[in-house]
């Protein structure tokens, strides 16, 4: 397999030249796979033949693919193959003997079920890096458990402190827990290749979604096991630091203010017009203030709400206030910032039958001075590449249409 573009010209970014399968649906090992795409790695996404990856048709407004699979898997080739069958087993381990790194997520025991374990693909590829995400992990008395994002980040902890305190648990409005795991799916088959570079072995990662949302939880576990201090839904503030929270202006609009540093605070009180709590000696520490949290907020929420949202922005931002709006998706699209990073690109896509237009998506993160990532095409037709891969690896002609023929691929 080699590392190409859609015109068959090498593709760009520091991952250029390494291989990866992907045998993954919906946010979490494809997330994985899309962060090593964009930065070059030629990443081939296998899917069913028939539907593919479910993801094409979540949040599906019109058309046959949603634009959250154009973003998820964009810079991926996609190919079918159905793995379930002796055949689309034998394909894919010749996929996979020529790739350095397999992604996947499907509930434990499932590629074992199939004839696909890690040590068998490592008889076909020995130095092969196999990432594995699931709700739980390999192992561990759960293991066996279907687990989804949201029911991670439940279990992680994240769910008991979201939302305020009267009402029940929410959540954010993202597959947090899916896209933290592909971060750490990432981080670890890289620190794998590293290794392998030095002694010529293969490893096995193993990813758990609700201990990816756990690893952010900072010192939940140790507050109550040191203090007994159960942390509880505070709604927009943080526990433990004052002030920072959303104030509504005199408009009805938010914005967030972070004054919590201790020479922030003192200018941030000076803006607000109130030099006596700036020079308060109980408020000079953040200890001190989170015992006032409450007075604080009253006497930011009194000045934010006299003035409109773009004023008190004005305010904070000549005193040297680390505040902000609360974007929305129209807001982000015409920002100057975000354009001047480009991280609103626009790219045409075909969003309905007979229906293409530019689309803003999301730019790459993080950036390179050298070799920078890019989006050479979003996420692709349902099997688009399945003839080109295959060839790439020996099958020919004959073998794909009888392939085909059996609807392995």
């Amino acid at each position: 397999m080699a590392t190409t573009d859609q015109s068959g010209q090498r593709a760009p970014g520091p991952l250029t030249g390494l291989r990866v399968v992907e045998l993954g649906n919906f946010i979490a090992a494809p997330s994985a796979g899309r962060l090593m795409a964009d930065f070059g790695a030629d990443v081939v996404k296998v899917e069913r033949p028939a539907g593919g990856d479910e993801l094409r048709r979540w949040r599906l407004h019109e058309g046959d693919t949603s634009l959250l699979f154009r973003a998820m898997n964009r810079n991926k080739r996609s190919v079918t193959l159905d793995l379930k069958h002796p055949e689309g087993r034998a394909v894919a381990l010749e996929l996979i003997g020529r790739c350095d790194i397999v992604l996947e997520n499907f509930r434990p025991g499932t590629l074992e079920g199939w004839g696909l374990a890690p040590e068998q693909m490592r008889e076909a590829n020995p130095g092969l890096i196999v990432t594995r995400i699931s709700g739980y992990g390999q192992t561990g008395p759960y293991h066996d458990r279907p687990g989804f994002g949201g029911v991670a980040e439940a279990i992680g902890g994240l769910r008991h402190l979201t939302g305020y305190p009267d009402r029940p648990p929410t959540r954010v409005g993202i597959s947090l827990a899916d896209s933290v795991a592909g971060l750490y799916a990432v981080i670890g088959s890289l620190a794998a290749l590293q290794r392998r570079a030095a002694t010529g072995r293969g490893d096995t990662i193993d990813v758990a979604l609700y201990e990816a949302v756990y690893s952010l939880m900072e010192s939940l576990t140790p507050d109550y096991d040191a203090f007994a201090v159960e942390r509880e839904r505070t709604g927009s503030s943080l526990p433990g630091i004052a002030p920072s929270n959303n104030y509504l202006c005199g408009d009805g609009r938010y914005v967030v203010i972070s004054g919590n540093g201790d020479s922030i605070y003192k200018r941030l009180m000076q803006v607000i017009g109130r030099p006596d709590l700036a020079d308060a000696p109980e408020l000079a520490d953040n200890a001190g203030r989170v015992r006032h949290a409450e007075e604080l907020d009253d006497a930011i929420s009194a000045w934010t709400g006299r003035l409109s949202h773009d004023e008190v922005l004005k305010l904070l931002d000549d005193g040297q206030i680390p505040s902000g709006p609360i974007f929305t998706a129209a807001e982000i699209a015409a920002d100057p910032h975000y354009a001047a990073r480009g991280m609103v690109e626009r790219h045409r896509v075909a969003i309905a039958a007979g229906d293409e237009r530019d689309v803003a998506f999301p730019g790459i993160v993080p950036k390179f001075t050298e070799e920078p990532g890019r989006t050479r095409w979003l996420g692709p037709e349902l099997g688009e590449h399945t003839d080109a891969v295959l060839a790439e690896i020996g099958i020919d002609d004959a073998r794909r249409t009888a392939l085909r023929d059996m609807g392995v691929v």
